[in-house]
């Protein structure tokens, strides 16, 4: 063989692992669903579920993504009307107990990698809104 020859050979084997990594990454990147594609998918299972008691005295109710990688739960104080929740020592109870969840509940980790802003939405047995935990990224990777 030639040195012409083995050039091309080269040169051919070279070009064909450059097009196989080429279309091996696009391919990859293309079925790889998108964060807010598999949001919106995790946020579907939990609302085909729903509604789940959580505890004796909370239901979630659904769950819905927003823009800017923003998931959120909807919940409801069932045993509760407005006139009967103190708001301020709720979410001060409740808040630090959703961050601790989101740092070390495995099934969080997908929300943690991809810095997933985390919104808890609460409503009264009647349905009047209550409150609403906006947890940032921030407050979870710290």
């Amino acid at each position: 063989m030639k040195n012409n020859d083995k050039t091309k050979v080269i040169v051919g084997i070279v070009i064909g692992v450059i097009v196989f990594i080429a279309i091996f990454f696009a391919v990859h990147n293309l079925m790889k669903p998108s964060l807010e594609s598999y949001l919106t998918t995790v946020s579907h299972e939990i609302n085909k579920q729903c509604p789940i008691p959580v505890d004796r005295e909370t239901r979630l109710d659904n769950s819905m993504v927003l823009p800017n990688k923003v998931f959120q739960y909807n919940y409801t104080l069932i045993n509760l009307n407005k006139e009967q929740v103190d708001i301020d020592q709720a979410q001060k109870v409740i808040e630090p107990n959703l961050i601790s969840n989101i740092k070390t509940n495995p099934d969080m980790s997908y929300f943690r990698d991809n810095k997933v802003q985390i919104i808890y939405s609460y409503r009264d047995k009647t349905g009047a809104f209550l409150f609403k935990i906006r947890i940032t990224p921030e407050m979870y990777t710290n």
